[in-house]
Order: structure tokens, then sequence, then C-alpha cells
């Protein structure tokens, strides 16, 4: 029998229907496994043990009479730190927001807690999100699990190190411009972006509120469907969100995909893919052919100029989000200050870091007069010509299969100096978030030096389904999902 950290939420499931594990030992698992490693790994902000085993005994005297309901039942779950816990610190990974405890939970929180799962704390982050490794922490940055010189990816490292490490079963995250699949791919886990309008963002601290959309990640495709159809469904606290709360991804997950047509971008295969990604890429597009899937390659160019968009975009949705942050209204306030505007200029000056600053300053500048036209409007009007650019290939493709990162896992510092370079690691990600699409990340091998890949499985809108029996498929053929990585301890 594997190792209860090991286990998928699938097979926690099945053990408690036959009852040959409680509640309270899964979790006593997990807990050891965070306090013998995650001083190293630092994937935790908060924790809050004492409440999660109290509730999972609850859950015990539920599975001791079968009466132990909820898809996610008995299940610890792992929440990243903006997104608002009642009772919880939900700091962003901020100064700014170092001690704020939210008066209520977002609605993905509550979604959890009725399907019986069980929250045990909140992972680090790049500051407000803003960030590609988890470096931009306020707290602390966290380490990769396969390689505690590398990052683990961002912004949501935390989130896809706990999982990787055996923290939880299940973590969440959010994903702006690929801060879900990007740390799934450098920490050989299953990340999922759902479509805009799926899962309701209420209660997600803003970053860029267009673009922003909260989803799971997990150690098997199943596991990414069950926590999806959780998650999903409107909201009448989010009008962005749409209903969807009675689709069953299960009926076709495992249909074979022999009739599919699966395309593959020629500029994501050129200039800037490391090699080796490059070479995955093929051997997953032969795998692919093997299981009866029509694969070929054609173009989709858009990849330069939405890596721009999404900037100009993302940054001035932050400069407008991140205004109510000045030691008057929400935010950290500083001790010493002569007037209103000396405590707004220090509040903003000391509790913000210098990647939300420089975003703040971009924003502010694409959206004042004079540039709002030439910046702003006209990043607006890509936007249009992106989501047509992709309405138009998915009337040929069911899914379209890339790289998640142009790079493999980098050095800690490595980047840190050179924010553009940072920002070009999201180039096959980010397209997808402007045109508000759903995509699935997920191990698909190791490099020479052992770090982990990832590929990307992009869907048209509302069209989960088909990643999830696309990549079902692919993890049994591939069959990275059981490797676990060998852990140093603290």
């Amino acid at each position: 029998m594997k190792k209860i950290i090991e286990m998928s939420i699938e097979e926690i499931k099945e053990a408690y229907a036959m009852k040959t594990l409680k509640v309270s030992q899964v979790l006593e698992a997990y807990f050891d496994q965070i306090k013998k490693y995650d001083d190293k790994i630092k994937a935790f902000i908060s924790l809050r043990e004492e409440e999660a085993i109290k509730e999972a005994k609850i859950l015990d005297e539920h599975l001791e009479k079968g009466e132990l309901s909820g898809l996610l039942a008995g299940i610890p779950v792992a929440v990243k730190d903006n997104i608002s816990t009642k009772d919880l610190k939900t700091t962003c990974a901020s100064k700014m927001l170092e001690d704020y405890q939210p008066p209520y939970d977002a609605t993905i929180v509550k979604k959890l807690k009725a399907a019986g799962a069980i929250i045990i704390g909140k992972t680090n982050m790049d500051e407000f999100a803003m960030g590609s490794s988890t470096e931009n922490s306020a707290m602390f940055t966290t380490k990769n699990p396969w390689d505690y010189s590398k990052v683990p990816g961002g912004s949501s490292g935390g989130s896809a190190a706990a999982l990787a490490a055996g923290f939880a079963p299940l973590t969440i995250g959010s994903d702006t411009g690929g801060s879900i699949r990007q740390p799934a791919s450098f920490c050989s886990v299953v990340g999922l972006k759902p479509s805009y309008h799926r899962v309701s963002r209420f209660g997600l601290i803003a970053f860029a509120s267009s673009l922003d959309q909260i989803g799971p990640f997990t150690r098997t495709i199943k596991d990414s469907a069950l926590a999806l159809k959780v998650l999903q469904g409107k909201d009448p606290l989010d009008d962005t969100s749409k209903e969807s709360s009675n689709i069953d991804y299960f009926e076709s997950i495992d249909q074979p995909i022999y009739k599919m047509k699966i395309g593959v971008p020629k500029e994501f295969l050129s200039e800037g893919l490391d090699s080796e990604i490059k070479e995955n890429i093929v051997k997953t597009m032969e795998e692919l052919r093997k299981l009866g899937a029509q694969v070929e390659e054609f173009s989709l160019p858009i990849s330069d100029a939405g890596l721009s968009a999404y900037y100009i975009i993302s940054s001035a949705e932050a400069s407008s989000n991140l205004a109510r942050y000045d030691g008057i209204r929400y935010g950290y306030r500083p001790e010493d200050y002569k007037d209103t505007d000396d405590l707004m200029l220090k509040a903003r000056t000391e509790g913000f870091g210098k990647e939300v600053k420089r975003r703040i300053m971009l924003g502010t500048y694409t959206l004042s007069s004079g540039y709002y036209d030439a910046y702003y409007n006209k990043a607006m009007k890509f936007r249009s010509k992106i989501t047509d650019t992709f309405k138009k290939a998915f009337e040929t493709y069911d899914v379209i299969l890339s790289p998640t990162s142009p790079i493999l896992p980098f050095g800690i510092g490595e980047k840190t100096s050179d924010p553009l370079e940072m920002y070009l690691a999201d180039i096959y990600t980010v397209n997808i978030n402007v045109a508000g699409l759903p995509a699935l990340a997920m191990p698909s091998g190791f490099s020479k030096d052992g770090l982990p890949m990832g590929i990307q499985l992009i869907g048209d809108h509302f069209d989960e389904s088909k990643l999830f029996q696309v990549g079902n498929h692919l993890e049994k053929k591939i069959k990275v999902k059981d490797i676990f990585p060998k852990l140093e301890v603290k």
C-alpha cells in the first residue's frame, strides 16, 4: 500500500469507503510530513493544525457510522494566501496585509467546506500574485521539492510545492497569466486553469480582475476533474461567474481520443525553447498519435504581441485594484507620519515590494492621459484579436498542445535582477488568460539533470472535458504521476 502522503484523492476516498483509513490518520500523516520538511521547503505561510484535527475527529465519527458524505469528505486542502479564509490570516504574502484576517470565506472555500474538505493552511506566493518564481514573497522564498536550489515557479509556487512535497493531496492556486500551470510544470504536478466564468472569484484578492481565475493542483487528472466539479458554478456574489455546477467530467474522461484532432502551434516550438523541452513535446506528439489522435502543427502567430498586451492589461488593472491599499482604508499603516499625504506615501512605499511597485507604475503610466490610447486601448483591441485567433483554431482542433514554459526550473536568485527575462518565461501561458480559455498543465517527464518538465493542453471556452479526456489518456501512457521527490531532512 502507498504511503498516505503519496496517495491521490481518489485513493484516499477508496480507503475511507473500505474503512482502512481514518480521517485523523490522514491528517496526522500530512502534518507529520509538513513538520519534517516544510522548514526547508517553506510552502506554508500559516497552518491551522489544531482546528483541522478537531474537524477530522468529527468526520471520523461520521465515517464510523457510514455517514461520511461529500465529494471531498476528509480530504486535506491547502489554499493560496490570496484567497479569503474566515478567522485565518490572508496576507497575499505582502507586508501590506501581514495582519489581515478576513471576516468571511471566499466562495470556493465555502464550496470546499461544504464538500467535506478540511482546510489545513495557507500557502506562500509571489506578493499579490505578481511573479513567476515565488521569490517576490515578502515572507520568504519557497523552494522546489525536486531541487532545493531551484524555484517552484509562481505565483502559486507554495501551493505547487506543497502538493509535490506530500503536504496535501489537493491545493488551490490562482492563475492570472500562468500562475497555476507554470509552477505545476516546475513541480511535476497537475495544475488546472479553468475557463474564465467557470469558478467564482468572490473572495480572491484581485490582481487583474479580467484575467484572474482560481484552480486546483492535484496528483492526477481525475483528481483535477473532481476538484473542478466541486469548485465550479454560478455565484450570486460574482457576476462574472456562470452556471456549470451540473457538468460531470467523468462521463467522458475514459472515452478514447482516436477521433480527436490536436494542434501544435509552430511558433511555440521555435527559437527560445529549451531543447530538452522541445524534444519532450515531440515525444508527447508521438504518444498522442499512438493513442489514435490526429496531431499536426499549425500557425498561431500571437505569442510575442500577446505577451506585451497581457502585461499592459494586467498592470493597468493592478494599479486600479491596489489603489485601495493606502494605509487609511486598507492595509499597512506606518507608525510615524506628518499628514494624510505622508501616511499614504509611507504606507505604499513600506508596504509594497519591488515587483508590485513596478507593475503599479507601469499600469498607472499606461492608463494616464496621453498614453491610454497608445498602450491600453491598443492592448484591449489586440485582446479581441487573440480571442478570435483561438476561436478560429478551435474550429479545426479539439485541443491545442504546447509547452508550459520555455525553460526548465531555474535557480533561486538567477532571474531576480532581470524582470524582462522573468516576464518572457510566461510566453506560452498568458494568451490563454487574455482569451479566457481553460488550460491544463501536467507532468511529462524529466530533464537529464532530473528537473521536471510539463506540457500544456489548451481547450475552447468551457471545454475542460476534452482536456481531462486527453490528459487522462496521456497520464496512463507516460506514467510520470507515480514519481515522488526524495526530500532532504531539515
